[in-house]
């Protein structure tokens, strides 16, 4: 029997390297994620910016399409006759003198004389722009001379960078018009030369601008580059939404389950620079009367619960003792019981810093992923433990997880090198909207955090204070207080508060960023608050925050089962 239908032919195909089955996709999630935790935001992603943010493997295209390396030869081949053709001094020359002869031409008003001369002798175009808001009447003839002198003064600017940027070895002269040209053709030879290295090395094609790579190559080339193009999009866009980024009308959509693939990533990179963490996520672990069985055993001891007892082995060891006689008799010795390891309940409140200290060197984007990691980790390994946050800055307020990378740090509105500003929030013309939003109010935040963890029931509370420095803002009853420097005032509330914590049990543990503004009495303060409460602190670089952080979350699990 004749098979019937349409036989399709490939040419070229290679089913290995194009797309391998097995591969790993590319990482699309953490560039936009990145791009969030910067700027706070969940705006779609175009198909160019995707393109940008991926990275491909090139052998994927291997044999697809035609050679970029030909396409690039062809192009060096364009740029290296045109230097090989042309000579620059001649029209540096010629630039100068339109300008000189144009300046000469100018005739200032006799109040500008001396500005337009050292104008022209600088050629500096900013002062000739001075010089024409300076005249006054736009309409003036002065105006109009300086308007054609800029003109004249920029087009000598270009030749001059024409020259200075390329090599030119040839014979020909040109104008300054045909050195204008020329420096665009240039320019976009170079522009599509760094295109397709980086589709090269990326396979990024999505970036190749094809309405100007035509201007220089064949139209069948371009057609062939063209659908190499589309294939690669549709390719992009199916490991798109392999990872959670969903397709609409606007560009790329982030799902919950890109929101995961970044969270584990986060934990994988942690977990992957812990020295300690070698031999497992969590080495050592504490053993005894526990709920989850482990894979090790060990002797029965006397107190022992039997129903973790390894039965296969204890009649295995029965065995072996009575060389094979029958009834089986067990005794103490031929029991083995399996290890367990706990599993205790944990609440936890992180307290985020947003206050407009934040912002320098990007701390706020290190908290932010401090937290994404967090919230991942307990949600995959220990998901019976509480979580919540608290955006901390002049007002202290709950953050639910799924909006943690679009908190930012709060514009600075109030510049004075003193402030000392007290506001009764018991009035109700008193909006919060109408007060500096960027002090940093510690206390409030603690007395929230202490709050909702006085509601679980689990003697293991924590709180996790990140910040940069002294507080600076406090509540007094109904009033709230602004005090920069800080003041005493404001250092004394908070650690009331920190001792109100301690008295109920909760554990303050202070991670303390590093910042320009940082002195020996931020240090201090840190101190402080953790001797005053039984708590801990840490100094920590940002780049390392979310590594500290979740790490000593681990350990500290493994201390509260012992």
């Amino acid at each position: 029997m004749r098979p019937g239908g349409i036989i399709h032919t490939y040419q070229k195909f290679d089913p290995v390297s194009f797309p391998s089955p097995t591969q790993p996709p590319p990482d699309l999630v953490s560039p936009a994620f990145e791009h969030m935790l910067m700027y706070g935001n969940m705006r779609r992603l175009t198909d160019e910016e995707l393109a940008r943010a991926i990275r491909l493997d090139p052998s994927q295209i291997a044999g697809l399409g035609p050679s970029l390396d030909a396409l690039m030869a062809m192009l060096l081949e364009r740029k290296r006759k045109i230097l090989a053709q042309y000579e620059t001094d001649t029209v540096q020359k010629t630039a100068s003198k339109d300008f000189h002869k144009a300046s000469a031409k100018t005739q200032p008003p006799d109040a500008l004389r001396k500005s337009f001369k050292r104008a022209v002798d600088s050629e500096q175009l900013h002062e000739l722009e001075i010089l024409w808001y300076a005249a006054g009447d736009e309409r003036s003839k002065f105006a109009h001379q300086l308007v054609q002198l800029i003109d004249v003064l920029g087009k000598k600017y270009q030749v001059d960078e024409l020259a200075a940027k390329y090599d030119f070895t040839g014979q020909t002269a040109m104008s300054v018009e045909e050195a204008l040209a020329v420096k665009d053709e240039l320019e976009k030879i170079d522009k599509l030369l760094k295109q397709l290295e980086d589709a090269k090395a990326n396979a990024q094609i999505a970036i190749i601008d094809m309405d100007l790579l035509e201007q220089f190559t064949e139209p069948g080339d371009i057609e062939k580059l063209g659908e190499l193009q589309n294939m690669v999009e549709n390719m992009v866009r199916e490991m798109a939404e392999r990872q959670g980024l969903e397709k609409d009308g606007s560009g790329f959509r982030l799902t919950p389950q890109a929101y995961r693939l970044f969270q584990g990533r986060l934990l994988e990179r942690i977990f992957s620079n812990l020295l300690d963490s070698k031999t497992g996520r969590h080495p050592n672990p504490v053993l005894g009367e526990g709920a989850v069985e482990l894979q090790t055993t060990k002797p029965y001891e006397f107190g022992d619960s039997l129903t973790q007892m390894d039965i296969p082995q204890s009649f295995v060891n029965a065995l072996l003792r009575t060389g094979g006689e029958l009834p089986i008799r067990l005794k103490q010795d031929d029991i083995v019981i399996h290890k367990t390891r706990n599993t205790p309940k944990c609440a936890t409140v992180v307290i985020m810093d947003m206050s407009g200290s934040m912002r320098h060197d990007g701390q706020y984007i290190n908290v932010k992923r401090m937290g994404l990691a967090l919230e991942g980790l307990i949600r995959k390994e220990y998901p019976g433990d509480f979580l919540q946050f608290v955006e901390m800055a002049t007002f202290a307020r709950l953050v639910p997880p799924g909006k943690v990378v679009e908190l930012m740090p709060k514009p600075v509105t109030l510049f004075d090198p003193v402030v000392r500003l007290r506001v009764d929030m018991s009035k109700d013309n008193v909006a919060e909207s109408r007060i500096p939003p960027h002090f940093t109010n510690i206390q409030r935040s603690l007395a929230m955090s202490r709050q909702f963890l006085s509601t679980q029931d689990t003697p293991n509370r924590q709180i996790i204070l990140i910040t940069d420095g002294l507080p600076t803002a406090h509540y007094s009853g109904d009033w709230l207080y602004l005090l920069y420097p800080p003041d005493p005032r404001t250092e004394e509330a908070t650690l009331r508060e920190g001792m109100l914590c301690a008295r109920e049990g909760i554990t303050i543990n202070l991670f303390l960023l590093p910042s320009w503004s940082q002195s020996e009495e931020d240090i201090r303060f840190a101190y402080r608050l953790a001797e005053s409460t039984k708590g801990r602190v840490f100094f920590t670089a940002g780049n390392d925050l979310d590594r500290y952080v979740v790490w000593d979350y681990v350990k500290r699990k493994r201390e509260i089962i012992a």
